[in-house]
């Protein structure tokens, strides 16, 4: 008999998920990133967590602005929709294609310089929203395409290759986006297959904006020693705020946990994920706590991961719109154009 199971990285998964598609269905082209970058890293954990949460292809918009990581959308999910805006703007292009079609699974890929630096403005704007998509940072702390300058996240105090040393304070996106009242933020390490798929899992059956910050070293101007966003410095520094199992709804799994308390968070389509308690009572729910741990992890010197602020309940921008079930593309021209009446009726109250 034909073994039922392929590996992806280091993963054992099923040759087929529950559509009857192949891992290979959720590929894309070759990537031309330097050899070891962390957002290959990426790709891959996103094509096994769209994989196997069955997610159809062809349902799914990618978008992504300018830089290294706004390549990276070519190399998955080849079969999906995609979009490159310019430097910064992808998020009111992601804004005006979900209104159009709400029913698209959408992710959005954008780096440390394309979010914190020219797209910061656009970037707040979609958090206070609440636009449905999951908005992944590849964050490097340099900007790779233009031979490796400091990022607006680069701590304070690092140095480049060629001797250069940050003065400036970094900007923490997962503070910001917490503080803006994002419903479900997020932070991860590209070095963690295990727990940024879960991540990512959760953040695809979230209904709302989903921020991962992730963690990506950038191989060629910022892994060496003096770097705090190398991949020696994330595997020394990394602080698990919680181990992550997803749940889907439509399984029945029985889960052994040897020590500690288990805390179960609901989210809005009913599926859980289940987070075992380390060093704390930790509960993501709260905004207060969500900021004080972000800043006694920057206070350490630790690089804090999972999932550090998730309100499922918090309505999402098409449900505070009240938006129709059906696509707004494939609306009749009858069902969105005002009637003379209307228009007449308005001239009206205008005069």
């Amino acid at each position: 008999m034909a073994d039922s199971t392929l590996k992806i990285g280091a993963a054992t998964v099923p040759t087929e998920n529950r559509l009857g598609l192949k891992a290979t269905d959720y590929h894309g082209g070759k990537s031309t990133l330097c050899a070891g970058c962390g957002h290959d890293a990426i790709s891959n954990q996103i094509i096994r967590a769209f994989y196997e949460m069955s997610v159809k292809p062809e349902s799914v918009a990618k978008f992504s602005g300018i830089g290294c990581s706004s390549k990276t959308p070519a190399y998955f999910l080849q079969r999906s929709h995609g979009f490159n805006a310019v430097h910064g703007r992808m998020p009111a292009i992601a804004t005006g294609a979900i209104l159009a079609n709400h029913k698209l699974q959408a992710i959005g890929v954008s780096g440390d310089g394309d979010t914190a630096s020219i797209g910061l403005g656009q970037f707040m704007h979609m958090v206070r929203r609440n636009i449905p998509m999951i908005y992944i940072i590849e964050n490097n702390g340099v900007y790779g395409l233009t031979k490796g300058q400091f990022s607006a996240t680069a701590d304070e105090g690092s140095r480049l290759k060629t001797g250069v040393v940050n003065d400036l304070p970094p900007m923490d996106l997962c503070a910001l986006a917490v503080e803006l009242g994002c419903g479900f933020v997020a932070r991860g390490f590209a070095g963690d297959p295990k727990q940024m798929v879960n991540i990512l899992k959760a953040a695809i059956a979230h209904d709302g904006l989903s921020v991962i910050d992730v963690i990506s070293p950038c191989v060629t101007f910022n892994n060496h020693d003096s770097s705090t966003k190398s991949y020696t410095y994330a595997k020394e520094h990394q602080e698990l705020l919680h181990q992550i199992g997803f749940v889907p709804e439509y399984e029945q799994i029985e889960v052994d946990y040897e020590a500690g308390t288990v805390r179960e968070v609901e989210l809005h389509d009913g599926s859980k994920i289940v987070l075992k308690k380390l060093e704390e009572d930790y509960d993501p729910s709260d905004d207060v706590m969500a900021l004080q741990r972000l800043h006694r992890a920057v206070r350490d010197g630790h690089m804090l991961t999972g999932i550090v602020h998730l309100r499922p309940e918090k309505k999402s921008f098409m449900q505070l719109l009240n938006v129709v079930d059906e696509p707004l593309t494939t609306l009749p021209l009858e069902r969105t154009r005002p009637p003379q009446e209307a228009l007449d009726a308005i001239m009206r109250d205008l005069m």
